[in-house]
């Protein structure tokens, strides 16, 4: 197919690679970059986020509908895209143009995030919603969804992969890791395990939401290496003996992105326990999963000084994680299936 591609497109972000991913299954996508029509001045920034109004808007969607004429796509996939307005959607709709809204965020969710309406208003209005929780099909549906899939996040083939087989603990100077942010109580949670004093806890991450969250001492004892993008994500995984995988329950996650990444690498992944974990790793054989502090303090006194049990569950979270396609890939073409299903109907 012919894909109108419309998300927020660097180097760093998951939309990306999803797109590397249509283009290896063999469509032709035509990208269009959300970050090209954000405002350059902060404080602007922030007023048309929350307000998804204005200009920057308006041009967004005129130049939406103006490739669309031109190039005559057989989809547009918008990824994350909150500023799609209805009439923008009606005029693909009136081209032939199948439409396709991927969206990783729960608008449904209890952390009241801002910059959802103009979204909320399109939910009617696209041939097909991309969902990751149970939960929100019926919220999109509620809402008037015409049709709603759930599909899981995925690892990216081409940056995430294990290190050499010589790889091991005299490579490693993370003891226990976490990378990413400090959504609900993580920071505290972190903080308790380094406050334990048995081993090494090292956060990395954004580093104004993490000095938000940790009181300087705090901050300078465990965060470092500021925010790992690519191959430094890849490489601090692989230099983690234990990598630490939260839920987001204010976001009402059944499962999160960070561990079919970790499990892609090839790192040891310690993960809070869900369902949605629990469906996609078995337990203690390919991958370790933790429900409160203590069973999480219990695990890593367990794992750490066992190279050989970290290092077997490890590679059989690798191996489910290709053989069940826990990549972009099969990701994306499982959504693509059900495209062609409706395109056809």
């Amino acid at each position: 197919m012919k894909i109108l591609y419309a998300s927020g497109l660097s180097p760093n972000d998951s939309s990306l690679y999803r797109l590397w991913a249509l283009e290896r299954l063999g469509h032709q996508v035509i990208p269009l970059n959300f970050f090209d029509y954000l405002p350059r001045n902060p404080l602007l920034d922030k007023i048309v986020f929350r307000l998804a109004a204005g200009p920057h808007v308006n041009r967004l969607n005129r130049d939406l509908l103006d490739i669309a004429q031109r190039e005559k796509p057989d989809l547009l996939w918008a990824d994350k895209l909150l500023w799609m307005k209805p009439s923008t959607l009606d005029g693909l709709r009136a081209l032939g143009i199948a439409t396709v809204s991927y969206m990783i965020d729960n608008p449904f969710g209890t952390r009241q995030d801002p910059g959802w309406r103009l979204y909320m208003k399109c939910i009617p209005r696209y041939d097909l919603h991309v969902v990751q929780r149970d939960k929100n099909i019926a919220d999109y549906r509620a809402r008037g969804a015409r049709d709603v899939i759930k599909i899981q996040t995925a690892f990216e083939p081409t940056l995430h992969f294990p290190p050499s087989a010589t790889w091991s603990d005299k490579d490693r100077d993370r003891d226990v890791s976490f990378i990413g942010t400090p959504y609900d109580d993580r920071a505290q949670t972190l903080v308790r395990l380094a406050q334990l004093n048995e081993f090494g806890v090292t956060i990395s991450g954004g580093q104004r939401v993490w000095q938000r969250a940790l009181s300087p001492a705090d901050l300078a004892a465990l965060y470092r290496e500021g925010e790992l993008h690519q191959e430094k994500y890849r490489e601090a995984i692989w230099r983690s003996k234990i990598n630490l995988s939260f839920i987001t329950h204010s976001n009402q996650d059944e499962f999160v992105h960070k561990s079919f990444e970790i499990a892609g690498c090839g790192g040891f992944l310690l993960a809070e326990r869900s369902q949605g974990h629990l469906d996609r790793f078995r337990e203690d054989e390919e991958a370790v999963f933790f429900s409160n502090f203590d069973e999480l303090a219990r695990k890593i006194r367990r794992y750490l000084p066992d190279e050989a049990a970290r290092t077997r569950i490890a590679a059989a979270g690798h191996a489910r994680a290709h053989r069940d396609g826990y990549y972009n890939d099969r990701q994306v073409a499982l959504i693509l299936d059900r495209v062609h299903t409706l395109m056809e109907s």
